[in-house]
């Protein structure tokens, strides 16, 4: 019986040491099964709920021994179909794991397990005058976003999880426990194994411990909304915007059809024309400055006068409303799925990028908003289609297509921040060359039976 039934086997296994932390219900695997955009696959076989790091190596060891695929989960809020089980097997939910383990205010570093979230982090640091930034707008776990190396609305200022993660505990394929990284600023001993499992979407390993550096609250922070009368406008205030150096804390980018989408969500009466959502941080003093400088470039291209969110409830209500443009965008047409996608340019090919993009959407007839993290060249398309009209999802996909083929021909990425799982797949010779062959060989060096979330990032073959 056991060689016949393997998942049986293994399922019995873990739940010596699970009990009902493993679940093989409907609803739970189906919640497992869920993406937030148009991509899908199969329902795992069954998810575990570790409580702790030896849990965690004890299910890669049972994993392992029945050759069962193992995948992490954490909010899923992923875009890219990164956490969905397209082998089936075992789920690893994160969930329970979702404390701080210890906090550093004097080297400003804070140690969590993966399944605590970003808002519950900053919330839970209050009291000490840090933050930790990073921001994609989802409440994402901070062991996903590690996982697929976010970034958000506050990157063009303190950078990505590549650039705030110093240390990680990692389980590898088998159960071994490795340690990467310190609590020092910086090293020069050996592989950067911290930079290596950052951003490699569980394939390599599950996070179980991150070390996070911490940013002081600032003194002061003021946002603000500006309108343009085009997009080329809005664009080229960017450009310059970052070519002279000034500090923004954010800058977004929002186009005419986004705007309106978000009014009719949040009955919020912002001018429907191309507009940019910009935040300062710093001193009194600094802020005002920095509010001055960009508000004479922002002239310059034809801005309007900001609409200034001083106040703590103000700008929480500006960037909600910038958070929650995807569900905006998706009710405008009810019943609709969405191809979200990505992509990242250098800062000089911006304009080009976005108008291109603009001008391939509108000729294709499928509605398609414009928005993004343009300080760090980093834009989105929302591209709305039918759950049942292929000719549509045929054209959205050659859009998405055509928008990385885009950005890799101006010198970017097919995906600043959504990362690749298996929505990207096929992008990925195209941008890295030889070099994606030496990804798979990686992934098989630390995963030789291809157990760790199969099917995403690497070669298949």
């Amino acid at each position: 019986m056991a060689a016949l039934n393997p998942i049986f086997d293994a399922l019995a296994d873990l739940r010596s040491f699970l009990g009902d932390r493993l679940s093989t219900a409907a609803p739970i695997l189906a919640q497992h099964a869920q993406s937030e955009t148009h991509i899908t696959a199969r329902a795992p076989d069954a998810v575990a709920f570790p409580n702790s790091t030896e849990e965690v190596a004890r299910i890669a060891a049972v994993c392992a021994s029945h050759a069962m695929p193992m995948v992490g989960w954490g909010a899923g809020s992923s875009l890219e179909g990164h956490a969905l089980a397209v082998q089936g097997g075992l789920t690893v939910d994160f969930r329970l794991m979702n404390q701080i383990l210890a906090v550093y205010p004097e080297d400003m570093l804070v140690v969590v397990q993966p399944g605590i979230t970003r808002e519950r982090l900053n919330l839970d640091l209050r009291d000490t005058g840090l933050f930790f930034p990073v921001d994609p707008g989802a409440n994402a776990s901070l062991g996903g976003m590690a996982s697929t190396r976010a970034s958000g609305t506050t990157t063009v200022r303190y950078g990505s999880m590549r650039d705030n993660v110093l240390g990680l505990e990692v389980v590898l394929a088998g159960g071994r426990v490795i340690r990467t990284g310190s609590a020092a600023p910086k090293t020069a001993a050996g592989y950067d194994l911290t930079g290596l499992m950052v951003g490699s979407e569980g394939t390599l390993g599950l996070i179980t411990e991150l070390t996070l550096r911490l940013h002081g609250q600032p003194e002061a922070v003021s946002a603000a909304t500006c309108g343009f009368a085009d997009i080329a406008s809005a664009v080229d205030c960017v450009i310059a915007t970052i070519q002279t150096g000034l500090p923004m804390a954010r800058i977004e980018f929002l186009d005419a059809a986004s705007v309106r989408a978000c009014n009719a969500f949040h009955a919020t009466t912002l001018p429907e024309q191309p507009q940019l959502l910009v935040e300062f941080h710093g001193s009194a003093a600094g802020v005002q400055e920095q509010a001055e400088r960009f508000g004479a470039i922002a002239r310059e291209f034809g801005g309007s006068a900001f609409a200034w969110a001083r106040a703590a409830e103000d700008r929480n209500r500006l960037w909600r409303m910038r958070h929650q443009a995807y569900p905006a965008i998706l009710a405008t047409r009810p019943g609709a799925t969405a191809y979200v996608t990505d992509v990242c340019v250098p800062i000089s090919a911006l304009a080009q990028a976005v108008l291109e993009t603009q001008a391939d959407i509108a000729q294709s007839g499928i509605m398609g908003p414009i928005l993004g993290h343009v300080g760090d060249g980093n834009f989105h398309a929302i591209l709305l289609v039918s759950h049942d009209n292929p000719a549509e999802h045929l054209a959205a996909e050659g859009l998405s297509t055509r928008m990385a083929e885009r950005a890799l021909r101006l010198g970017g990425t097919v995906t600043g921040e959504h990362g690749i799982g298996f929505g990207k797949l096929h992008m990925m010779a195209a941008e890295h060359g030889a070099a994606w062959t030496v990804m798979g060989q990686i992934k098989r060096a630390l995963d030789p039976h291809n157990l760790m979330n199969p099917g995403k990032l690497v070669p298949q073959k």
